[in-house]
C-alpha cells in the first residue's frame, strides 16, 4: 500500500496547488532547510482534514483512538518537548505501518497494533514516530524540496486522488509508477532513523516501559520480512532497517536497567476489539471461542467474544459475558462501553446510562465516555443533561469535531435551531469547509429562535470566518 508516500505526497500538494481542504501556509523561500514550526503545523492540519473526513480508511473509533492517545501521551510527556501538540490516531489497514505527520500527528495501521506483542513493543513505535517530530525530520525533509519537486510531487498525487476516485487502476498505475521514482527523496535518512532510534529508546526508559520492546519487535518485523517475499511490511520500507541499526539498539539496552512492564487492560482490549469487528462475525466469535478455550482467564478474549456476539446480535450471551467480566476481570472504560452498547442495542438507554454516567465519573479523562454518555441520554430522552455535557466539552476544546456533532444533536433535540445551526457550523469549520459554515451561521440567524446575546455571537462568528474565507481565496488567486 502506499499511504506513507501518498501522505507525504499531499504535503506537497498541500503547500503548492493552493486547493487543501485548510488555511494553507505561506513556506516562505522554499530553499531554506526547514519549514517553520508555523508552516509544519499548518501543512498536518491540512492532511488531517484529508483523512478524518475524505478518507475511507480512517478508523472512527475514538474508543481506540481514546488508547493509543493515552499511551502517546505519556511518551511525549517525557520528550523534551511536552508542550508541543501530539495527537495519535488509527488506519483500519492489516499492512504493517504507522508514519508522523507534519505538526505531530501520528497515524498507527491496526495491523501493526495488532502485530505488537506487548504494549511496550507498540509504545517503542510511538516513540519512534514522536521523535521523529520532536527533531523536525519531517520539516527538514519538505523543506529541501525545489519548487520544481514539489509541483511534480502535487501533480503526481492529484494524479492518484483522481484515479481513486474514478475507478480507474491503470491511471493509479502509472502514477504510481512515477512515484516511485522519487520515493528515494522521501525516505528517512540513515541519521534520522539512528537519531529516532536513539531518542524513542531513551522516551521508553523514562516513560517506564521496557525498553526491549524497541529492538525485539524491530527484529521481529526483520525476521518475518521473507514472509512477505518482495512486498516487505510498510514499516521495513518506510523505515529501513539494517544490521547496524539492530546492533545498535541491542548495545544501548544492554546498558540501560532492566525493568519487567505488564501490559495495561487497555492493550489487550483494545486490540480485541480490533479483531472482534473484522470479518465475519461468526468467524470472530469462533476465534475468539478457541482463545478462551486455551486460556479461561483471559480478560481481553472474553471481551473480544463478547463484542463478536453483540455484533451477531446475541444479546443475552454478550450481556451474560460482560457483566461477568465487569465483576470477575480487570476494570476499563472499554468494558463499561460495551456493557452500555449492549443495553443500547436492547433498546433500553436508561441502563445504559446508568452504566456509562458512573464510569465517566470513575475515568474523568476519558472523552470516549463522555461521547457514548451524551448518545445514551440522547436515546433515554434526557436532551437537557445531554446537551449540558455537549456544550461544556465543545468549548473546553474547540477543535473537538465528535463533541460540535453531539452539541448540534443535543440542540437540535431541545429545539434550539439557532444553535444547533451554530455547532453544526463549526463541524464545516473543522472539516475546512468554511462556505458550509457561514451558510450554517446564516440559518442561525434566521431560525428564529436566538436571543441577542445568540445572534451576535454568530454574526461575530460569520464575520470572521468570512474574512478567513476572503483571505484564502486571495492565497489562491
Amino acid at each position: 500500500m502506499m499511504r506513507r508516500l501518498l501522505i507525504l505526497l499531499l504535503c506537497a500538494a498541500v503547500a503548492t496547488s493552493g486547493h487543501g481542504a485548510g488555511s494553507l501556509p505561506d513556506l516562505g523561500d522554499v530553499a531554506s532547510a526547514e519549514l517553520s514550526p508555523l508552516a509544519e503545523r499548518q501543512l498536518g492540519e491540512s492532511i488531517m482534514q484529508e483523512i478524518r473526513w475524505r478518507d475511507p480508511a480512517w478508523l472512527d473509533d475514538p474508543e481506540i483512538e481514546e488508547y493509543l492517545n493515552r499511551l502517546g501521551r505519556r511518551l511525549a510527556r517525557v520528550s523534551g518537548e511536552s508542550e508541543r501538540r501530539f495527537e495519535f490516531f488509527v488506519i483500519n489497514d492489516a499492512s504493517l505501518n504507522a508514519f508522523a505527520l507534519p505538526g505531530g500527528y501520528i497515524g498507527v495501521h491496526s495491523g501493526l497494533l495488532l502485530a505488537a506483542e506487548s504494549e511496550s513493543e507498540l509504545a517503542s513505535v510511538l516513540g519512534h514516530e514522536i521523535a521523529h517530530v520532536t527533531q523536525r525530520h519531517i520539516a527538514q525533509l519538505l523543506g529541501r524540496q525545489s519548487q520544481a519537486g514539489m509541483v511534480m510531487l502535487a501533480s503526481i498525487l492529484l494524479a492518484v486522488l483522481a484515479a481513486r476516485s474514478d475507478s480507474q487502476l491503470s491511471e493509479a498505475a502509472l502514477a504510481a509508477g512515477q512515484a516511485g521514482a522519487i520515493q528515494s527523496q522521501l525516505g528517512y535518512t540513515r541519521s534520522f532513523e539512528r537519531e529516532a532510534d536513539r531518542i524513542g529508546l531513551q522516551m521508553l526508559d523514562q516513560a517506564g516501559f521496557d525498553v526491549r520492546g524497541m529492538p525485539s519487535f524491530f527484529e521481529r518485523l526483520q525476521r518475518n520480512t521473507r514472509l512477505y517475499e518482495n512486498n516487505a511490511p510498510g514499516y521495513l520500507r518506510t523505515h529501513p532497517l539494517t544490521q547496524e541499526r539492530i546492533a545498535d539498539m541491542g548495545n544501548r539496552v544492554e546498558q540501560m536497567r532492566y525493568r519487567q512492564v505488564l501490559d495495561t487492560p487497555d492493550f489487550g482490549y483494545a486490540r480485541a476489539k480490533l479483531r472482534a469487528s473484522a470479518g465475519l462475525a461468526i468467524d470472530a466469535i469462533r476465534r475468539h471461542e478457541a482463545l478462551l478455550a486455551a486460556n479461561a482467564s483471559d480478560d481481553a478474549a472474553r471481551y473480544g467474544l463478547a463484542r463478536a456476539l453483540l455484533r451477531s446480535g446475541d444479546l443475552v450471551r454478550a450481556g451474560e459475558l460482560v457483566e461477568a467480566l465487569r465483576k470477575e476481570g480487570a476494570p476499563s472504560p472499554f468494558v463499561e462501553s460495551l456493557a452500555a452498547e449492549i443495553r443500547l442495542a436492547a433498546r433500553e438507554p436508561e441502563a445504559a446510562v446508568a452504566i456509562l454516567a458512573p464510569a465517566a465519573e470513575r475515568y474523568p479523562d476519558n472523552r470516549s465516555l463522555r461521547y457514548a454518555l451524551i448518545d445514551a441520554r440522547l436515546q433515554a430522552g434526557q436532551a437537557v443533561e445531554a446537551a449540558a455535557m455537549a456544550r461544556s466539552g465543545a468549548h473546553a476544546e474547540r477543535e473537538d469535531a465528535r463533541m460540535w456533532m453531539l452539541t448540534a444533536r443535543s440542540e437540535a433535540a431541545l429545539g434550539r435551531m439557532s444553535a444547533h445551526h451554530r455547532a453544526q457550523a463549526e463541524v464545516h469549520v473543522l472539516r475546512g469547509s468554511l462556505q458550509a459554515a457561514i451558510q450554517q451561521l446564516e440559518l442561525a440567524r434566521s431560525a428564529g429562535d436566538g436571543d441577542f446575546f445568540d445572534l451576535s455571537a454568530a454574526d461575530a462568528r460569520m464575520r470572521e470566518l468570512k474574512a478567513e474565507f476572503d483571505r484564502r481565496r486571495a492565497e489562491r488567486r
